[in-house]
C-alpha cells in the first residue's frame, strides 16, 4: 500500500495542519492566539480536510488534537455575535456537518485533549468515538453564562454519552469539568498523560485486530 502522506490531503492548511504517523492521521488544531478557536473559515477548512480524508487514501485512524493548554476554545464569541438569521442559520449547519463528518468517518476517530476543551471544541470531541484527554483537560459548556446555547449536535450527543440529568446541569449551570470528573461521568474514554500517544496506539491495536470488534467493546467500558 502506498505510504500516506500530508500532501495527499490539502486541505488542511491555516487552522490545522495535518499530519501522518504508523498511518495514523493527526489533525492538529492551531491559531495565532493559541485558542484553537472554530471560526466560520475554521469550520470550513475543517469539513474539507475531514472529508476529503474520508475518501481516500484512507488513512488506520484520524485523532484530532491541539496544544498544550487548549484543545479549542470554541466558536469565536466575537463573529457568533455579528450573526443574523441566514447566516447564523447556515454558520449552524456548518458546524453540524462537521460534527456529522466525524461522526460518520469510516475509522476510528479520537480526540486527544490537553487543556481547555470548550463549547464548539466539546462539540467536536463529543463527534469522535474516543477521547483520550491529559490531567489538565478541562471541559464545559458556557454559552449559558452568555445566553448562547450550542446548534452543533452537542445537546444530543452528550445526553447520550452521559446522561439527561448530568447533561442539563453541564448546560444550564455552564459548569465546568476537570478530567477526573470527566472520567467519572463517562465523558471521557481514558485519562493519560500523553492522550495522543495514548490514541495512536489504541490506532494501531484496532488495526492490528483487524475488524477490532472486541477491542472497541473494551476501550468503551
Amino acid at each position: 500500500m502506498r505510504r500516506l502522506k500530508a500532501q495527499d490531503h490539502p486541505e488542511a492548511a491555516s487552522c490545522s495542519s495535518l499530519r501522518f504517523q504508523d498511518r495514523c492521521a493527526i489533525l492538529e488544531l492551531r491559531s495565532n492566539d493559541q485558542t484553537n478557536r472554530l471560526t466560520r473559515s475554521c469550520v470550513l477548512e475543517l469539513i474539507k480536510a475531514v472529508e476529503h480524508l474520508a475518501v481516500g487514501p484512507l488513512p488506520a485512524s484520524l485523532t484530532l488534537t491541539g496544544n498544550q493548554q487548549f484543545f479549542s476554545a470554541g466558536a469565536d464569541l466575537n463573529e457568533i455575535l455579528e450573526l443574523r438569521g441566514a447566516a447564523a442559520f447556515e454558520f449552524a449547519r456548518l458546524g453540524q456537518r462537521l460534527m456529522s463528518a466525524l461522526e460518520a468517518f469510516p475509522v476510528p476517530t479520537f480526540a486527544a485533549i490537553r487543556g481547555y476543551c470548550m463549547g464548539g471544541g466539546l462539540d467536536v470531541a463529543l463527534a469522535c468515538r474516543f477521547r483520550f484527554a491529559a490531567p489538565n483537560a478541562v471541559f464545559g459548556h458556557r454559552g449559558a453564562a452568555l445566553g448562547l446555547i450550542t446548534g452543533w449536535g452537542g445537546t444530543q450527543r452528550l445526553n447520550w454519552l452521559v446522561g439527561r440529568s448530568q447533561a442539563l446541569q453541564m448546560f444550564t449551570a455552564a459548569d465546568k469539568l476537570s478530567a477526573p470528573e470527566a472520567l467519572r461521568i463517562g465523558l471521557i474514554t481514558k485519562m493519560c498523560e500523553d492522550p495522543m500517544t495514548v490514541a495512536v496506539e489504541a490506532a494501531r491495536q484496532i488495526a492490528d485486530a483487524g475488524r477490532g470488534l472486541s477491542l472497541i467493546t473494551n476501550l468503551e467500558k
